[in-house]
């Protein structure tokens, strides 16, 4: 298993759900398996029985993943980077050239990738693509729907 980068803030948002998910939902789950039960002892027809254990199944695996990921991690304060090359952890305002719309996105590790929240994995194309630049590139970002061209407006760490 390699490990693989992850901001501080990304580590503390893992780790605040593993907890929440042992601590909070794991014993709410076991209580509503313990309700199904009493209410109908036929488990093989309790349809709330099978749907708790579903659940409590579904968090199990997310408990392991997190575990796994958290054991994984190689944090890196993004507080502590400077420069004006594009490497993880920075946040990028981009230009698409087509369109003229601004875009902000931040480079993390692929565990804290959220592309709705203007957070992208580093081994996501646009991040591959914008790793090693500078501010006033141009830079071709291959993707699903067609290339899409953006220009580096700016490099900030936050």
């Amino acid at each position: 298993m390699r490990n693989f980068p992850m901001t501080a803030a990304g580590h503390t948002a893992l780790r605040d759900e593993l907890k929440h998910r042992i601590k909070t939902k794991r014993p709410l789950l076991a209580a509503w398996i313990q309700q199904a039960i009493a209410d109908d002892p036929n488990l093989v027809e309790n349809s709330e029985y099978q749907a708790a254990l579903a659940e409590q199944a579904v968090n199990e695996a997310r408990i392991a993943e997190l575990e796994n990921k958290l054991a994984r991690a190689d944090i890196i304060d993004v507080s502590r980077l400077s420069g004006d090359t594009i490497k993880f952890g920075a946040t990028v305002k981009l230009i698409d050239e087509d369109t003229g719309e601004q875009r902000i996105c931040q480079i993390v590790g692929e565990p804290e990738a959220d592309a709705a929240r203007g957070k992208i994995s580093v081994g996501s194309p646009l991040a591959r693509a914008l790793i090693g630049k500078t501010k006033g590139t141009v830079v071709v970002v291959e993707a699903p729907g067609g290339d899409k061209t953006y220009r580096i407006e700016e490099v900030k760490w936050i």
